[in-house]
């Protein structure tokens, strides 16, 4: 016997729509589908799609300006001054006590680095810029890694490995797929490259929060997870390390993941939006 997941609730004194039909002919086949509140509505699409362009203009200042000898904490300024001139507020500031308003992580460096004047970039580094906006109540997320110089090619190539699992990713995140699908398509081609997928971090829904369901996972196994739904907005990050999976967190700031044999790690990030034909980014 099928056991029927009930999560999708139809409106009160409203007739069923098509998606209503649809979704509801999938959650009694025994999908796992997405609770109504996860649905975006088109005008919540639209103040995080303006959120998304802040957030991309800070990326395109960050990549106008990065050089060796920079400190991160300049990068952090360029970030804070950039997104508060137009009216928006750094979505990492002060959230769950970070200290600053981007997370800038080297080289070995997973995620949520925190910029300092001390960390100075060098010639060879990589670096990825993590930038998170809010704008009128509406969220943003996406980061980009930063070659900084004349980078080693077996740096090199990771990072554009780990742009492709991004860009597989989101090719992956159609209508009517499950996050199952995503996260294989995104395993498959990290693997097959000889690398392996950090598992304790994770993409996540977007837009009216910081951080909403559904955890998107960047392993995975095809047809399981839940079912994409069109309306739902989330990002995908796959964070791609050149040595083995596992990380640590730094016990001194409490935030600082690091890989645990040392060697590189990258990672991509958009914000997207399922749509009836496929999907849209609303970060670059």
């Amino acid at each position: 016997m099928i056991r029927i997941r009930r999560r999708w609730s139809t409106l009160p004194g409203q007739p069923l729509s098509e998606l209503d039909k649809k979704v509801l002919a999938y959650q009694n086949k025994g999908a796992l589908v997405p609770w109504r509140k996860m649905i975006k509505t088109p005008e919540q699409i639209e103040g995080i799609r303006r959120s998304g362009v802040v957030n991309t203009g800070v990326l395109d200042l960050v990549e106008k300006e990065i050089r060796p000898g920079m400190s991160t904490l300049e990068i952090d300024r360029l970030v804070y001054e950039y997104t508060t001139d137009h009216h928006a507020i750094p979505a990492p500031l002060n959230y769950e006590g970070f200290p600053k308003s981007v997370c800038t992580s080297i080289n070995d460096v997973v995620c949520h680095g925190i910029p300092s004047e001390r960390e100075i970039l060098r010639e060879g580094d990589i670096v990825n810029v993590d930038v998170s906006t809010i704008l009128d109540g509406y969220f943003s997320d996406a980061s980009r890694m930063f070659l900084i110089g004349e980078v080693p090619p077996e740096k090199r190539r990771l990072v554009e490995v780990t742009r492709e699992c991004l860009e597989i990713g989101v090719k992956t995140a159609q209508p009517w797929n499950t996050l199952g699908d995503v996260g294989y398509a995104v395993q498959r081609h990290a693997e097959h490259n000889g690398y392996s997928v950090v598992r304790e971090l994770c993409g996540h829904g977007v837009g009216l929060a910081f951080h909403e369901e559904p955890d998107v996972e960047h392993v995975g196994r095809k047809g399981k997870g839940m079912l994409l739904v069109p309306g739902m907005v989330f990002t995908i990050e796959p964070m791609i390390n050149m040595g083995k999976r596992t990380i640590f967190c730094d016990e001194d700031d409490g935030w600082t993941i690091f890989t645990a044999d040392g060697l590189p790690s990258a990672q991509w990030e958009h914000t997207i939006v399922i749509t009836e034909t496929g999907n849209e980014i609303l970060t670059h």
